[in-house]
């Protein structure tokens, strides 16, 4: 009998007999990873441990790690989940239960009656009993119609309407707990994979229950959705409740409507309404890009609001992305409100004639974009339907893509250091299966991009297959101060618009070429930036930031003349100054000021009076004792500096 190799993501091999399975495999790699490994990738596809191998394979390990193997632990919590559910509530009806990308796993029954927060207890406890009989995950393969006879005789309506939607001859996979002595005690339709057991299973935390249609359909029934989360430890279940909270507490809508910066209204269902301090933050957040504009070469453009249903057909939105659009009917037109920027910005480009000695020609454009999101999707300032981007496209020359996308590395990377986002990962995505361009065309950008990011010395992710269907691009993630990661800045290649709207210049060779056209932003959509970073920063915003940069606080009635002397002196100098001349007590207005997460608070007493100074206190109960006024200023003038490149 012939061995079989197993190659590993190291470059090692290693021999087996055929037959062997994955967890064999493991174990002769070491016990370190036999005890890890969750599940693994056998040559790209997703397997259980019990997967047996009969001939030459790339093997690579799932353990918790990676985001993979997080997403097999707790889809296979959501099992345990089920299985306890019906342990408990034997008339409940099943449906799906996946992981999410944020780390949590839901369930959703069909139950006469809504869970309650008794109920989440009952069943978290049943699930802990589950986990410590350590029942094993098998998997099997049977035809469909074997498949709908089992959920047939289970009275699982909701399994077999999944099973219509496969093929006949398509083999399905269902997954059986078993028990010590063999039983199957619980199974479920499933692709799979799993953990090789319950008993794999750590800690787990039930977080709500709500109602949800089922496939998400209003037309359909209302089911009951059980969120949950799980780690392989108590700490690290503690740690992420932790931070859930802290979460909570930081969540932009709440913080939003404490500190009088944002508010929405029914009457513009998902379009928020900024008050005066959350405007200037906006305009401050606009300004900062438009001062980067300035410094990288940028020319900032306006264009209309309005514009015909023939553009957007041109650009392939109408085929492509007519739901997501609102329009109008003008003097028997149609019109479209523009979802963004870049087919007006192609037309722009088109209108005049180029030269190679022209390129690049960068436009940046602020305008306010419309775009329809269902009602379940929106959420505060992160999803609207009215927002603007710090949006750019730029026309380029093929072999100025390099420097481009340099230029705007350095720009976002810049930027992003302003606010503390130093966790930045980034992501190459390539050409897809259905792309318009040539492979060679696609290939030569590619490679640019492979140099633009090697040359600025960066670390990166290749996202093989996963680029737009116009070109590939880089996405930016940061991670907040809750680690949570969010995808802002990008950079795409476009060969499709330049095509669609025939944009041409004048090479070399005095021949007509195409330009590439470049999507980039640094903050994205401006609305959802501001929620992510008053997250980030749980409204305490930078001095260069805040909305009310210092809060002059008079002890007493005879300190006010001298305290409104100190803002208006500070208003004068363009700093953003209030006075708090409420008859309350001082450590009330310096609580007030603190909840208003002002930067800086000025207490004025006879000492300050006298001596024509102040007592400074920083944001977070900082006190740093009396200074001369005029040093203060000083101060004020490097750290509340705009812009503060």
């Amino acid at each position: 009998m012939s061995s079989i190799n197993v190659s590993l993501p190291d470059g090692s091999r290693l021999s087996f007999d055929p037959g062997v399975d994955l967890t064999t495999v493991a174990r002769a790699i070491g016990p370190g990873l036999a005890k890890a490994a969750l599940a693994a990738e056998v040559d790209g596809q997703l397997v259980d441990l019990s997967h047996q191998i009969d001939g030459d394979v790339s093997v690579r390990f799932l353990t918790w790690r990676d985001a993979d193997g997080q997403s097999v632990y707790r889809h296979s919590t959501a099992h345990v989940l089920a299985q306890a559910v019906q342990r408990l509530f034997p008339e409940a009806k099943v449906t799906i239960g996946p992981s999410l990308a944020d780390g949590r796993f839901y369930y959703d029954f069909d139950v006469e009656k809504p869970f309650t927060p008794d109920d989440l207890t009952r069943i978290e406890d049943e699930m802990r009993r589950i986990i410590a009989e350590d029942q094993a995950f098998g998997r099997c393969e049977v035809s469909r119609d074997e498949a709908r006879v089992m959920f047939e005789k289970l009275g699982e309506p909701y399994k077999l309407e999944l099973l219509e939607a496969i093929p006949d001859d398509e083999r399905v996979s269902v997954y059986g707990n078993t028990n010590d002595a063999r039983e199957r005690v619980w199974f479920d339709l499933c692709r799979g994979p799993h953990l090789p057991s319950t008993g794999r299973i750590g800690a787990v935390k039930l977080l709500t229950a709500s109602g949800a249609y089922w496939r998400g359909d209003s037309a359909n029934k209302m089911l009951q959705r059980i969120y949950g989360i799980s780690f392989p430890d108590k700490k690290e279940l503690a740690e992420w409740l932790r931070l859930r909270e802290e979460a909570a507490k930081r969540d932009h809508r709440k913080l939003g409507r404490e500190l009088d910066l944002v508010w929405f209204s029914d009457v513009a269902p998902a379009c928020p309404f900024f008050f005066p301090k959350g405007a200037l933050i906006y305009n401050k957040l606009t300004d900062l890009v438009r001062s980067l504009y300035r410094r990288f070469g940028y020319d900032e453009v306006i264009t209309p609001q309005i514009m015909s249903v023939d553009l957007w057909k041109t650009s392939g939105h109408y085929d492509n992305y007519r739901e997501n659009m609102y329009f109008v009917e003008l003097d028997g037109q149609e019109y479209a409100v523009k979802p963004m920027n870049c087919p007006a910005h192609a037309i722009m480009f088109g209108s005049r004639h180029h030269s190679y000695r022209d390129l690049p020609v960068r436009y940046a454009d602020f305008g306010r974009l419309h775009r329809y999101e269902a009602s379940g999707v929106t959420a505060g300032l992160t999803r609207v339907r009215s927002f603007a981007q710090d949006d750019a496209h730029i026309f380029c020359r093929t072999d100025q893509i390099e420097d481009e996308v340099f230029a705007f590395i350095d720009m976002l990377m810049e930027c992003y250091e302003l606010f503390e986002f130093r966790d930045v990962r980034i992501d190459l995505s390539t050409r897809p299966e259905k792309a318009v361009g040539s492979a060679e065309v696609w290939a030569d950008a590619e490679a640019r991009l492979h140099q633009a990011l090697q040359r600025r010395g960066v670390d990166y992710n290749v996202a093989e297959g996963e680029g737009a269907f116009y070109g590939p691009k880089i996405d930016f993630m940061v991670s907040d101060a809750l680690n949570r990661r969010h995808q802002l800045g990008t950079c795409q290649l476009d060969f499709n618009l330049p095509e669609r709207f025939d944009l041409t210049y004048i090479n070399t060779a005095d021949e007509r070429e195409r330009p590439v056209m470049v999507h980039r932003a640094v903050l994205g959509s401006i609305e959802r930036f501001m929620g992510v970073l008053i997250e980030h920063c749980g409204g305490a915003f930078p001095a260069w930031l805040a909305p009310v940069q210092v809060k002059v606080v008079p002890i007493g009635e005879r300190h006010l003349d001298y305290a409104r002397g100190l803002t208006a002196e500070l208003k004068s100098r363009g700093f953003r100054a209030e006075i708090d001349d409420s008859g309350e007590r001082t450590s009330a207005k310096i609580g007030r000021a603190e909840a208003e997460r002002v930067p800086y608070m000025l207490v004025c007493g006879d000492r300050e009076v006298e001596a024509q100074a102040v007592a400074v206190r920083e944001r977070g109960m900082r006190d740093r004792g009396s200074m001369p006024f005029v040093d203060f200023v000083e101060e004020l003038s490097a750290t509340a500096a705009f812009p503060p490149l």
